[in-house]
């Protein structure tokens, strides 16, 4: 590291309830030179929530070539960035990871501010064992989907699944289908005002939520291959 080179911030924001934020992560927000942010509208929100005025520019998996470098000179040229995604902790299932590795290639520290993340918050209320578990995301929509859910078969750790409303159904039908009707809990806008945590199997989850609209942010917490008997998941 040279002299005067400035430093990486990843910082944790909320992934809903305004109130999930850090005294940290309000400070770095504050102080840094600059709020790299995945979508500067919302962060734009949260920074208005507690009368945090930065400069702010956007920083998304549609301009990451190009503005990685010019962060990066910034930052080699003793500016300081916090980076923000969407909602909850940077470089998970996000642009992040692209910035991070040339921060490391140029020896620009980088601080994790940590805080609140989605696949965490539902493992933990799941009911399902939290000892060893896999994070997946997203599946893939088309290409690729069915091979990444055979991946899946043998796994025998907990599953950690992200899923947009409009394939929520699709998802866990085409789990049930490869994998059996598995130990499932599904959650849904966590932190929010409809918070939602149904617990039960792929099947018991479909008929749920076909009887009803299908609304909001989702994640999957899928129960690894050889848990099946009730004591293994909380009802």
């Amino acid at each position: 590291m040279g002299e005067g080179t400035g430093v990486l911030y990843l910082v944790g924001t909320p992934i809903g309830n305004l109130e999930d934020i850090t005294l940290r992560a309000l400070r770095i927000l504050k102080e840094s030179d600059l709020i790299a942010a995945e979508d500067t509208r919302r962060t734009g929100l949260l920074l208005h929530h507690y009368g945090i005025k930065n400069r702010m520019e956007s920083y998304h998996a549609y301009n990451q070539e190009r503005r990685t470098p010019v962060l990066i000179s910034q930052m080699l040229n003793g500016k300081s960035v916090a980076l923000v995604s969407d909602a909850g902790s940077p470089g998970i299932s996000d642009p992040a990871f692209h910035l991070v590795c040339a921060a490391a290639r140029e020896s620009i520290p980088v601080i994790p501010v940590p805080g609140p993340s989605a696949a965490v918050a539902a493992v933990t209320v799941s009911g399902l064992p939290t000892n060893r578990f896999a994070f997946e995301g997203f599946l893939p929509v088309k290409k690729g989907r069915s091979t990444r859910i055979e991946t899946l078969k043998n796994e025998e750790r907990t599953i950690i699944l992200y899923e947009s409303p409009h394939r929520l159904l699709k998802t866990l039908a085409d789990l049930e289908r490869a994998l059996g009707d598995r130990p499932v809990t599904v959650c849904r806008e966590l932190t929010k005002k409809f918070e939602e945590v149904t617990r039960g199997t792929l099947k018991s989850c479909m008929i749920d939520f076909e009887a009803r609209p299908v609304r909001g942010e989702f994640v999957l917490i899928l129960g690894g291959n050889g848990l099946s008997d009730e004591k293994n998941h909380a009802e």
